[in-house]
C-alpha cells in the first residue's frame, strides 16, 4: 500500500471522528472507563499474585518426630519423606533448634521458655517443602500416614483459605475484565455502524469506480484504532499516578515484613503498554466487527 493511499485513509478516519463526535466521544467514554477499571484490577491482581506467591513460597509442612524414634528411625523417615513425588525438601530441624526458634519468636516472654533447656518437650521436626504450594495438602494427608510421625503441621485452615481466596480472586478478575472488554467492543461497533450507515452512499459510489474491499475498510479499522487510542491515555496517566502515590505510601509500612508490592519501575511501564494495546485492540476488533456485519462489500 502506498504511503499516499495511507495518509489518504488515516485523513478520512479523522474526519469520521470529528463527523460523529457524540458518538466518538461515547466510545471513547466507553474505552476509558473499561480500561481504568481493567487496570485497576489488573495491578490489583498483578500486585496479589506477587503477595501470593511470597505466601506460597513460606507454606512449609512440620513433621514432627515421634519422641520413641531413635536415629535410625529418623533416617528412615527422612529417606520415606524424599520418596514422596509432591515433596522438594527435607530439613532436620533438632529440639534444641526449635527450642531456640520459640524462644526468639515470643521475644520477652520467650525468656521463661528457657527453663526448659535442661527438659525439652519439644520433638525433632523434619521441614518439609513441596514442589508446588498446592501440593501441600496433598502431601501432607500421605506423610501422616508414615511411621515415626507423631503430628504434621501446616496451617491446614489458613493454607486452604489462602488458596481458595487466591483461585477467586483470579476468576473474578478475569471475569470481570472479560465483561468490560466486551462492553467496549460492542459500543465501538455501534460508533462504527453508525458511520457506515450515513456513508452508504458515498461507499456504494467507490465500488462503482472500482475501488478494493480493503480500500473501502481501511479508514473504519483505522477509526476503530484511534478511538481505543484515545480512550487509553487517561487510563494511563490516573492509573500511574494512582500507583505512583500509593507505592510511596505503602511500600515504608511494608518494610521488615515478607509481603511486597510491585515497585513503579518498570510494572507501571509494563501497565502502561498493556493498557494502549489493549485499547487498540478493542477499537479495532469493534471495527471488524462492525464492518463484517454491516459493510456489504
Amino acid at each position: 500500500m502506498k504511503i499516499s493511499t495511507i495518509g489518504r485513509h488515516a485523513r478520512e478516519s479523522i474526519k469520521s471522528l470529528s463527523r460523529n463526535a457524540w458518538m466518538t466521544f461515547a466510545s471513547v467514554s466507553a474505552v476509558t472507563v473499561t480500561l481504568i477499571l481493567v487496570g485497576v484490577f489488573f495491578v490489583l491482581m498483578m500486585n496479589l499474585n506477587t503477595v501470593a506467591q511470597t505466601v506460597e513460597e513460606d507454606v512449609q509442612i512440620r513433621v514432627h518426630i515421634d519422641v520413641a524414634a531413635n536415629k535410625h528411625d529418623q533416617d528412615t523417615l527422612k529417606a520415606a519423606l524424599q520418596t514422596i513425588p509432591e515433596v522438594k525438601s527435607v530439613k532436620f530441624s533438632s529440639k534444641e533448634q526449635e527450642l531456640k526458634e520459640l524462644v526468639k519468636s515470643m521475644g520477652e516472654e520467650g525468656k521463661a521458655f528457657k527453663l526448659f533447656e535442661q527438659d525439652n518437650p519439644l520433638n525433632d521436626v523434619f521441614i518439609v517443602k513441596t514442589k508446588k504450594p498446592t501440593d501441600t495438602m496433598k502431601a501432607a494427608s500421605k506423610i501422616e500416614k508414615l511411621n515415626f510421625v507423631a503430628k504434621v503441621k501446616y496451617g491446614q485452615d489458613k493454607v486452604e483459605k489462602l488458596f481458595k481466596f487466591i483461585k477467586a480472586s483470579r476468576n473474578v478478575g478475569v471475569v470481570l475484565i472479560i465483561g468490560l472488554f466486551f462492553t467496549a467492543i460492542f459500543l465501538i461497533s455501534n460508533t462504527i455502524k453508525i458511520t457506515i450507515i450515513a456513508r452508504r452512499r458515498e461507499i456504494k459510489i467507490m465500488r462503482l469506480v472500482g475501488a478494493t474491499n480493503s480500500f473501502i475498510r481501511w479508514p473504519f479499522f483505522l477509526e476503530g484504532l484511534w478511538l481505543g487510542i484515545l480512550g487509553s491515555i487517561l487510563p494511563i496517566i490516573l492509573i500511574s499516578i494512582a500507583y505512583y502515590r500509593a507505592f510511596d505510601y505503602v511500600n515504608p509500612k511494608l518494610e521488615g515484613t515478607f509481603i511486597k508490592i510491585l515497585p513503579f519501575d518498570p510494572f507501571m511501564y509494563q501497565v502502561a503498554g498493556i493498557l494502549l494495546l489493549m485499547g487498540a485492540l478493542i477499537g479495532v476488533w469493534g471495527s471488524l466487527m462492525s464492518v463484517r456485519k454491516f459493510l456489504k462489500v
